[in-house]
């Protein structure tokens, strides 16, 4: 019996070969696609034949990575969700110093800038089709559970927020609840001014319960 070999590693990380490469390009590829197929054509009209085609994929590579519609769709936002979470990570390298009202203003504009995207789009699209798909209920509902639970972690750290004073929990969930209400506006207007001076009001608000004086 030959020894087992083990993997080749190189700079901090275990090698792939070209086929693993490619089958993860082609993974990309299609959670990218899903996710812009659901924001712009709804559910109706994203079945996995146009999400193959706008991916350059065949439909058996796309069932091969993604046995059913559900699977894809479902694995697509949650990607991106992964993604946005990434991005919140990243900005909090570059933020105007703690305790400012400029801080406070900058991460009320990016969070309720993810409600007003394509994720946000293709979120929405899941939802209803999760009302009328008893397949797809269960695990939407549980997707965004946990999204929900993480962009709240984010938040919180993001603004320093101390979850133990009065009333602190509640400001920042309905700072998530807002950026909500405004991405289901912006759905069918162009809603940009009027948020932009909603988001102003609601950093105010925000900042003066995050650094009220005990």
């Amino acid at each position: 019996m030959s020894p087992t070999v083990p993997p080749v590693r190189g700079g901090g990380r275990t090698a792939t070969s070209p086929k693993q490469d490619r089958s993860r390009a082609t993974r990309q590829r299609l959670l990218s696609a899903a996710v812009d197929c659901l924001a712009e054509h709804g559910w109706a009209g994203s079945t996995v034949a146009v999400v193959a085609e706008r991916a350059g994929v065949s439909r058996g590579a796309a069932q091969h990575h993604f046995p059913t519609r559900e699977d894809l769709f479902t694995a697509a936002v949650e990607h991106v969700a992964e993604k946005r979470s990434d991005a919140l990570r990243a900005l909090a390298r570059d933020l105007p110093p703690a305790g400012t009202i400029a801080r406070t203003r900058t991460i009320v504009a990016e969070l309720v800038d993810l409600y007003t995207g394509p994720l946000f789009r293709a979120a929405l699209q899941l939802w209803v089709a999760a009302s009328n798909e008893p397949q797809l209920g269960d695990r939407v509902t549980d997707l965004e559970a946990r999204v929900g639970r993480e962009t709240h972690r984010m938040a919180v750290r993001l603004l320093g927020a101390d979850e133990a004073r009065p009333g602190v929990r509640e400001t920042v969930q309905g700072l998530l609840d807002l950026g909500r209400g405004l991405g289901l506006a912006n759905l069918l207007t162009d809603d940009t001014a009027r948020r932009h001076r909603i988001v102003e009001q609601w950093a105010s608000i925000l900042d003066g319960v995050l650094n009220r004086e005990e």
